[in-house]
């Protein structure tokens, strides 16, 4: 897949990196549109193509009692809002047969969760959407065991398909990044580098996921030199407050100075 296939993608010429991101859960209007703004203004100056990314709702929870969202239709109408404002493109996970024609009405990439990449009929229903699908890596799959999951997708006529690896389980409470999968995965797929739930550490105990923020620019710089398509990183502005993932998101505050490093590497690189 070219990245340039997505609706409404912009600096695609940039020879740049794309980039996924935005914050984990879609919390309300004011917060979403706050930081889509933010992230417009820095990857329209740093010539990024941009995806906003915001989940619908968050249904692969640790507790009964975790947030999930603030209604189905009421989040996808503000990823759609977005879409439209910016006039760029949009991405929500979905996790059940129903949700894919659902979210395909509102934005432009459908992506799948990686506990969930190996339900072949949620990957079919994807697809025949004909929306772009993103296919996240299971953290007990193999970087060579994608090439199943896109393969699902390509036969479904749609080819419209990337991968993204987002860590594998290292122990218990603990994820790493081999960064041996993306030459692999680039094989067969675009591939996405997630930063930011590579970094999670997830806790059994509490039920509450951990993480380790300040490894994101070091995950993302490795990334990078290693020629990956495109880096994920959820934002937020206050992290500590966020409803979802705030231990391994990145500070919105921080997000230019590190576009402006990563390209730097990006650019250097593209001259071997």
């Amino acid at each position: 897949m070219d990245v340039k296939q997505i609706k409404n993608i912009k600096h695609t010429s940039s020879n740049n990196f794309f980039l996924l991101s935005g914050p984990c859960s879609i919390e309300g209007r004011d917060m979403a549109m706050k930081i889509a703004e933010e992230m417009v203004k820095i990857t329209d100056e740093l010539k990024i193509p941009y995806v906003f990314k915001g989940s619908f709702k968050k249904a692969n929870r640790s507790r009964i009692d975790s947030y999930t969202g603030i209604g189905d239709e009421k989040a996808l109408k503000i990823l759609e809002e977005i879409g439209q404002q910016f006039e760029i493109p949009t991405v929500t996970d979905i996790h059940e047969v129903s949700d894919a024609a659902m979210a395909a009405n509102y934005v432009d990439v459908l992506q799948i969760p990686a506990f969930l990449v190996r339900q072949t009929d949620l990957v079919v229903a994807a697809a025949k959407t004909g929306k772009c699908v993103n296919l996240k890596k299971g953290q007990f799959m193999s970087p060579e065991s994608m090439q199943h999951a896109v393969r699902k997708v390509t036969d479904s006529t749609n080819e419209l398909v990337m991968v993204t690896d987002r860590g594998t389980m290292f122990g218990y409470q603990d994820l790493i990044v081999d960064f041996r999968g993306i030459p692999t995965m680039r094989k067969f797929a675009t591939t996405v580098l997630d930063v930011t739930h590579s970094l999670q550490q997830p806790n059994q105990s509490s039920g509450v996921t951990g993480g380790r923020p300040d490894m994101i620019e070091t995950v993302a710089r490795a990334g990078v030199v290693n020629h990956v398509d495109g880096l994920f990183i959820e934002t937020h502005f206050n992290p500590s407050e966020a409803k979802s993932d705030g231990a391994n998101m990145l500070d919105l505050k921080y997000m230019k100075g590190l576009m402006k490093r990563l390209v730097d590497i990006r650019q250097t690189i593209h001259t071997f």
